[in-house]
Order: C-alpha cells, then structure tokens, then sequence
C-alpha cells in the first residue's frame, strides 16, 4: 500500500506534462523498474505512439505484438516467456473503460510477481486518470495521438466526443469516426446518470468548418436540454429550434436520439433523420425501423415524439451514419444491404470499444478504390441489463 500511496502522489505533484517522469522514480525504487515508456492510441485507432518520441522503439501496432495485445485486450502482458533474468511488462492504460494507451515497463523478473503486476496495474489505471486530467492544462497527450495534421474541421469535431468508449455494469459502449484526420459532419455523444443512459448519433449536412459549426451547435444545444433535466422531445425540439435560429431552414442536422432506462431496459428514441440503428440479438442482425420524423433545425417549431422499444440482455446494438450503410462495393452493392449484418456476426465476440474499428476496417476493403467521400461512423452498444 505504501508503494501505491507514493505513486498516486508521484502522479498527483507531478507537472500534466511530465507525469511518466514523476511515476519513473518511483517505479524505479519500489519497483526496480529499469525502463518505462508510455504509448497513446492515436485517432485512428491503428497505433500506439510514444508520448516521448525516440526514447524507444516508437510508434508500434495497435492490434499486434506486445503492446497491441495489451492494448487490444485490456490486459497485462508480459514479454518474454524464457528464463531471460530481465522482462518486459506491457500495461493497458484506461478511463472507465475507455483504452488511452499502454505503459511498457522494463524489471527483474524475480521483482514481478502477481502482487506486484497487479499493483503495477492500478499504478497503470491511475496514470490514465491523470492524463485525461492533465489534458486541460498540456496539450503533449493530443498530440501525441496525432499520425498526422488534423484538418481544423477534425480537430472541432473531436473535442466534441464525450470519448471513445464507457463501460458501466448495465453496459458498454464504443464508437469510432473515420476518417479520423478530416472529418466532415458526424458525431455522437452519450451521457450516463445513476438511472439513464443517453446517446445522441448525429450527422450534420455540409462538408469541413460548417458542418463542424453545425454538428457543434446541435451537440451543444443538446446537452444543453439534457443537462437541465429535460426529455428526450423536449431535446429534440430545443436543439431542432436553435439550428432554425440559425440557419433558417438553410441547413439541418439528420440525428437519432435515444435514452435507456438502465434498470428495465425500456428505451425512448426519435429517429430525426439518416443514421441507423442493428439489432444483434441471438446471432441474427436486423434493421431496426422507426418512425421517420424531420431532420433537426428544417422547419420552425417541429413537434417530435419519442417511441419507445425494449431492449434485453445479450443485445448489442449498432449506430451506423450513411457513410456505412451507403457504401457501394465495385459491383454496386450497398454495405448496408448484407454485408453490415455479416460484419455485425463476425464481430459479436469482440468488445464494443473495439467493433467499431473492426466494421471501419472492413468497409475500406469493401470499398475499394479510393478513399471514403463522406465520413463513416460506427457506435457499439452491448446491453448487459
């Protein structure tokens, strides 16, 4: 316990933009940690890049060799597995369910034994709340994650997310935009309380700074109604007024809105446009159809109303955009026609925060030919009731 009190205060004294240097000399003397460095997943979620370039051997996987299976997996994993006096332990780094990056330690193997990697990694969990701490005051972490320039477009639409994954016992949720460095009007937002889960998958019509403006203003407007305890309708109608104050009917946000009840099950939604929810339930994926209403912001004073459906434990649902569903092969099939239903199958045995990669990659295989023209975004919903 002494060991991680010096830790958390090593963590908690230390400057936000040199929290691995204020952790190494503890770890070094409690620990005889040799050596320590510190990946972040960038936004593609394809690599892990050092918070400190060059003091090792750089940017990595993010689903292969030692760091990628601690990162994919969510769990430790020690290197090598011979007699070698000296071994590498690779520790995921995480927020509530959401995987930042991974913590590679180099030590004695005689110096790890299952106490200690276990208190490495709470030292290890402790360090992503850290991070996500110090990024209000430093911006070494963003920019760490970044392979390349983000357009300033990306840059509005990422600060927007609340993250990219949350587990909770009631569920656990992924998500994930693509592509990551130029992205044009989709998002998503949820927000838990002791009694709710709310999530919003919106898609905002235009390409660069004014979809952004436009995805930004409904996001906005709806936490804003969420936040001042009101329904989903009454979301709805608020966010659906300030866009019309705005733009005057001149452009509008397609957005599906739904809230859980997480001791039921019993869901609320209001499907205001393009994106789209599956079903897998029991091996099978299904289109989920709801009642059409206006797209946000359209027409003045829209009257929208919330249907309501059930969902059961074992669910997991998906949040597709047009830029999935829409996606034609070179012989003209849409992706959302069979093959959503097939990756949906071929997935159901990975975690949530890692489906939405998975579906991304394969639809950039489906595609064929150049790059995507529209954004593409996945949310994954596992429903543990």
């Amino acid at each position: 316990m002494d060991r991680l009190v010096a830790a958390y205060r090593a963590l908690r004294t230390a400057a936000p933009h040199d929290l691995l240097g204020g952790l190494r000399a503890v770890l070094r003397r409690h620990y005889a940690v040799s050596d320590a460095e510190l990946r972040v997943a960038d936004y593609a979620m394809t690599a892990l890049r050092p918070v400190a370039p060059g003091s090792g051997p750089g940017v990595v996987p993010a689903h292969m060799g030692p760091p990628g299976r601690a990162f994919g997996s969510q769990r430790t994993y020690v290197e090598p597995a011979d007699d070698s006096p000296m071994l590498t332990a690779h520790l995921p780094v995480s927020v509530r369910g959401e995987g930042v990056g991974v913590l590679s330690l180099r030590m004695p193997r005689n110096r790890c034994s299952a106490e200690v990697l276990s208190e490495l990694e709470e030292i290890a969990a402790l360090l992503g709340h850290e991070i996500m701490v110090a990024e209000r005051d430093t911006d070494l972490y963003v920019q760490a994650r970044r392979a390349e320039r983000l357009t300033l477009a990306a840059e509005m639409q990422w600060e927007l997310l609340p993250g990219r994954s949350c587990s909770r016992p009631e569920f656990e949720l992924g998500g994930q935009l693509e592509p990551a460095y130029a992205i044009h009007g989709d998002s998503f937002d949820w927000s838990t309380s002791p009694t709710h889960l709310t999530l919003a998958v919106i898609n905002g019509m235009g390409e660069g700074i004014q979809a952004a403006l436009l995805s930004s203003l409904a996001i906005n407007a709806l936490r804003n109604a969420r936040r001042s305890g009101l329904g989903l309708a009454e979301q709805a109608s608020l966010a659906d007024q300030a866009l019309y104050g705005q733009h005057r009917g001149g452009a509008h946000v397609a957005a599906l809105l739904l809230r859980f009840e997480l001791a039921t099950g019993l869901a609320t939604v209001i499907d205001a446009g393009s994106p789209r929810m599956w079903r897998l339930r029991r091996g099978t994926a299904d289109p989920q159809e709801f009642e059409a209403q206006l797209p946000l912001g359209m027409f003045e004073d829209t009257v929208y109303t919330a249907q309501e459906f059930r969902v059961e434990p074992g669910d997991r649902l998906f949040f597709v955009s047009d830029g999935v569903y829409d996606v034609a092969s070179p012989g003209g099939e849409l992706y959302g026609e069979k093959a959503l239903a097939r990756a949906a199958a071929h997935t159901r045995l990975l975690p949530p925060a890692q489906v939405p990669r998975a579906v991304l990659s394969e639809l950039a295989g489906y595609r064929g030919g150049p790059g995507p023209e529209d954004d593409a975004m996945v949310v994954c919903l596992d429903w543990r009731g």
